[in-house]
């Protein structure tokens, strides 16, 4: 004879609950993992002197944007 769990009302929404919770997780995960990248780029950029930048054709002006480009694809 097998044995079979049936679902109470209760653990439905428990299990609901978890993946909810879960998926935000993940989601707050990969912001921050996306920022972590954002900020490299940024500092790894910023640290190079004018002629470093002016040697690979980025104005300093344009650092912010690029390391958007870098970590969110904007």
């Amino acid at each position: 004879m097998a044995i079979t769990r049936s679902n109470s009302g209760l653990d439905v929404v428990f299990e609901a609950g978890r993946t909810f919770f879960h998926q935000k997780l993940d989601a707050i995960r990969r912001a921050q993992a996306k920022r972590r990248v954002y900020r490299a780029t940024y500092y790894e950029l910023s640290v190079l002197s004018d002629r470093d930048l002016t040697d690979l054709g980025i104005p300093r002006s344009s650092i912010k944007r690029l390391s958007m480009e870098a970590a969110y694809g904007c």
